[in-house]
């Protein structure tokens, strides 16, 4: 099999034997490549790192083993009730296995759960921005400053502005030419950075995790309540807003973030409501006025800084996120940027379900 080899050597790591050793893919994340090593009788989840991405993966494996050991810590005196992503030693006691020249952890898997890419009913973005809420005000107490940034700038509009006007400027692809109509619009909304920049000086510093997409957070297969949040390769420091607007992003259009069919690409609002009543409730008694005023700001910030950096990486040439084809950056920038669009033309509407 194409993964033999590495199969073989990630199970001798772990300590898994037998005859019966596979590893496939799973999940559908842009970044990492997500695997299940399986012995017959246990299985792991087997990640190789982006090391481009994450250039020092131990700060990646020390954020996440700590966030674990404060969820436990709360799962053990009934604060916090769903399962926790928890990192395997290998039998020597390391996190991280390099292995022809690339770097792999191994998280315990967790059964009878299921992911999705796009919600299909407001009872599930309600479970699910339940589930990202309760994450949130579980590591409410949690000490933001103690966790490394494993990358600068993440949620940082005004550099991701910076970055394509580079891109524009220099065109190392020839690539602007297929895309004028995108970089104009993109231009006509940079004003949003100062708007960010101005409300971010009024709110808390958080820990967050910075990737809310629906596809982060396990529902149970048996009960479809929620069964963990999962995908804490972006836990730092940062603002709730930017938690809530990611939720909008990923859960309120009924498409694809790369599904070409843009006149489909718009907020439902019963899926909007569903997550207001999900996320605020359960960080209600943390939140302060001016964050819960901030979340119809990160609502239009997300689908646009999402929508402007895959336009970057479409002009650079495809280097960060995984590509299925030349214009699949380029067509999940038109696709993000219609949902923003539509956020823009309701957000009158939008404001009034937050504040009800």
């Amino acid at each position: 099999m194409e993964y033999r080899s590495i199969a073989e050597h990630l199970a001798e790591q772990y300590g898994l034997s037998g005859e019966e050793i596979s590893m496939k893919p799973i999940g559908s994340g842009h970044i990492n490549t997500t695997m299940l090593l399986t012995d017959g009788s246990r299985s792991l989840v087997v990640q190789k790192l982006n090391t481009i991405v994450f250039p020092n993966p131990e700060h990646l494996v020390d954020n996440a083993r700590l966030i674990e050991q404060h969820l436990v810590s709360k799962l053990q005196v009934g604060l916090y009730g769903l399962g926790i992503i928890k990192h395997v030693a290998t039998t020597c006691d390391n996190y991280l296995v390099e292995y022809q020249g690339e770097v792999w952890r191994a998280l315990e898997f967790i059964g009878k759960s299921y992911s999705e890419d796009v919600v299909d009913c407001a009872i599930k973005a309600q479970t699910a921005a339940g589930a990202f809420g309760g994450f949130a005000n579980a590591l409410n107490d949690f000490d933001a400053k103690r966790l490394n940034t494993v990358i600068p700038d993440f949620h940082n509009l005004g550099m991701r502005i910076e970055k394509l006007e580079q891109l524009i400027a220099n065109d190392p692809h020839g690539r602007s030419k297929s895309c004028v109509d995108e970089i104009a619009f993109c231009q006509s909304q940079f004003a949003l950075a100062q708007e960010v920049k101005a409300v971010e000086a009024t709110l808390p510093l958080r820990v967050c995790h910075n990737d809310t997409k629906i596809n982060n957070m396990l529902f149970n297969s048996e009960t479809d309540k929620a069964r963990a949040v999962i995908d804490l390769d972006t836990c730092m420091p940062g603002y709730w807003l930017y938690d809530f607007g990611d939720m909008v992003r990923t859960f309120c259009s009924p498409e694809q973030e790369d599904s070409t069919n843009l006149s489909n690409v718009v907020v439902r609002i019963d899926i909007f409501e569903a997550i207001v009543n999900g996320y605020i409730s359960a960080v209600a008694d943390k939140l302060t006025e001016a964050e819960k005023q901030s979340f119809i700001l990160g609502a239009k910030v997300m689908p646009l800084m999402i929508g402007i950096r895959f336009l970057t990486d479409y002009l650079d040439g495809d280097n960060y996120f995984a590509v299925k084809h030349d214009s699949h950056n380029l067509e999940r920038a038109r696709n993000q940027f219609a949902l923003y669009k539509d956020i823009v033309n309701k957000e009158a509407q939008l404001s009034a379900i937050i504040n009800t």
